[in-house]
C-alpha cells in the first residue's frame, strides 16, 4: 500500500496556510509532521483523510494498481476524543468498532493494550484526561485499518502512556500498517530503520512549506 500528497496546498479562513507539499510513505512506514503553531499540521490531516478538501493538489492511496479510498483506509484521532460522555467506555468502543468495521482486538484486549483494564464499564465522562485520550487510542486497536492518521496523539498522557503508545505503533508498522502522525513533542518512533537498512520513519516540517516562507 502507498499514499502519495502531490502539490498540496490548504487554507484556513480563507486565506492559503501551505502550499506545494508532496510526499509519499507506503507500507511499514511513518510520517512525522511538525511545524509551529499555525503551520498546517491539523489542516494538513484533515485533507488527508479527506474531512477538508485541499484548495490545490490530490492525495491518492494505492495497493498494486487499484486506487483505495483513504476514508475508507484510515482511522483518524483529532484533538477531540469523538466519545460520547454518557455512554460507557465499552459502549462507546463497540460503537466505534461497528462503524469502522474489520474488526481486530476485541474491547477487553484493546483497554488492556493501553493499561485500562476493568473500567470497560464505566461511563467516559467519569475518566481522567490521560484516561480518556488512551480509550481514544484503544478506539484504534478494536477495528483494523491499515492507515493511522493521528493528531497530537500523546496530548494528555503520562511519559509511561507515551511509551506504551510508541510500541503500538512500531507493533502497527510491524504489521504492515502505516501512520501519518503531526506532534510537537518526539513520539518515540525516531531512528526506527528496516531489515534493508532503509529509513522507516520521516519527517515533515510544516515551515518549509509555509505561504510565507515560499514567497
Amino acid at each position: 500500500m502507498r499514499l502519495e500528497a502531490e502539490n498540496l496546498a490548504g487554507e484556513r479562513g480563507g486565506e492559503t496556510i501551505f502550499s506545494h507539499l508532496s510526499f509519499t510513505i507506503g507500507t511499514g512506514q511513518a510520517l512525522v509532521v511538525t511545524g509551529p503553531n499555525g503551520s498546517g499540521k491539523s489542516t494538513l490531516l484533515r485533507i488527508i483523510c479527506g474531512l477538508l478538501a485541499p484548495e490545490a493538489g490530490e492525495v491518492k492511496l494505492t495497493e498494486g494498481t487499484q486506487i483505495v479510498p483513504v476514508r475508507a483506509a484510515c482511522h483518524y484521532l483529532g484533538h477531540q476524543n469523538a466519545m460520547k460522555p454518557a455512554l460507557s467506555v465499552r459502549e462507546n468502543l463497540l460503537f466505534w468498532q461497528k462503524f469502522n468495521g474489520g474488526e481486530a482486538l476485541d474491547i477487553g484486549a484493546a483497554l488492556e493494550a493501553v493499561d485500562l483494564a476493568g473500567v470497560e464499564h464505566l461511563p467516559f465522562g467519569y475518566l481522567s484526561t490521560g484516561q480518556k485520550r488512551r480509550v481514544s487510542i484503544a478506539k484504534l486497536l478494536v477495528s483494523h485499518r491499515p492507515l493511522w492518521i493521528v493528531d497530537e496523539p500523546t496530548a494528555g498522557l503520562d511519559k509511561a502512556s507515551e511509551a506504551r503508545f510508541a510500541e503500538l505503533m512500531r507493533e502497527h508498522m510491524r504489521q504492515d500498517g502505516m501512520i501519518i502522525a503531526a506532534t510537537h513533542i518526539p513520539l518515540g518512533l525516531d531512528g526506527a530503520i528496516s531489515t534493508t537498512g532503509n529509513a522507516l520513519v520521516r519527517s515533515l516540517d510544516m515551515a518549509a512549506f509555509s505561504v510565507e516562507d515560499i514567497a
